[in-house]
């Protein structure tokens, strides 16, 4: 079984700044997509990769889109909306996989296809009305914390049935299924306990009102940990690094400390 790489260290994500780069990039995790799959008995055609742009400039982005990318993801919803904007002229379908203020919901609501980071009623609420006066609908996912840390968003585990419960009402929506991060380390057995936690919280709700989460898909799994992600039941992984290079900023810059909206 493979180990949970350190996502921190950076050489084993070379940089890609050419579409041959892209490519090479793309095939070797296609090919670890597929190596997990096998070891869990799954088909990997079945495997959705999302690739992860946040911080990576619009030049290289669009060389990413001429290796094959036509969905990608952004952390932040001021730089979604930014390159949504300058690069309207290639076939994109972007998610927003960060935490989302609601003061920037109308803007998830005019561009977005997916949004993977659902864990509040009041957001929930907001999206709902912007999505109808835009007239369309948008994809979610419902964020579960699954490391119990306080450094980062997501609902309590205990809290879903009753959050799920609520989201008939906001009918612009169409629950997918649920999203976690993982804890931040090398320990894969840790790592893989949230895994588990997230599918566990997935076969709840199935057994409860399968209604109410859709397809019950699972994003789950990053650059340094996606392969056992894919063990333990990812259906979506989202890759940066492992597609992008090693990124030079401090993982804080783009997965903030929850605060009071």
């Amino acid at each position: 079984m493979p180990s949970v790489s350190d996502a921190s260290s950076g050489p084993e994500y070379p940089c890609a700044v050419t579409v041959d780069d892209f490519e090479r990039n793309i095939a070797s995790v296609q090919a670890r997509i597929a190596a997990a799959a096998e070891r869990s008995g799954r088909d990997a055609s079945e495997i959705r990769l999302l690739p992860v742009s946040k911080t990576v400039g619009e030049d290289r982005v669009r060389l990413a889109v001429q290796a094959g990318c036509r969905e990608l993801s952004e952390n932040n919803v001021q730089e979604a909306k930014r390159k949504h904007g300058n690069l309207a002229d290639l076939d994109i379908r972007w998610s927003v996989i960060g935490h989302l203020q609601t003061n920037k919901a109308r803007d998830v609501a005019a561009f977005a296809a997916e949004f993977q980071a659902l864990d509040s009623l009041r957001v929930a609420e907001v999206l709902d009305r912007r999505l109808h006066a835009a007239g369309r609908s948008l994809d979610v996912y419902v964020q579960v914390n699954t490391s119990a840390e306080e450094s980062k968003y997501g609902l309590e585990p205990a809290a879903v049935p009753a959050f799920v419960a609520a989201l008939p009402q906001f009918t612009a929506l169409r629950v997918r299924g649920f999203m976690t991060l993982a804890l931040f380390t090398a320990d894969t057995p840790r790592v893989r306990g949230c895994f588990r936690l997230l599918r566990t919280v997935r076969d709840r709700a199935r057994d409860t009102d399968p209604d109410l989460i859709g397809p019950g898909e699972l994003s789950m799994g990053m650059s340094g940990d996606y392969e056992v992600a894919i063990e333990e039941g990812a259906d979506c992984v989202r890759l940066g690094q492992a597609i992008f290079g090693a990124r030079t900023t401090a993982n804080d810059l783009y997965w903030p400390t929850p605060t009071k909206q």
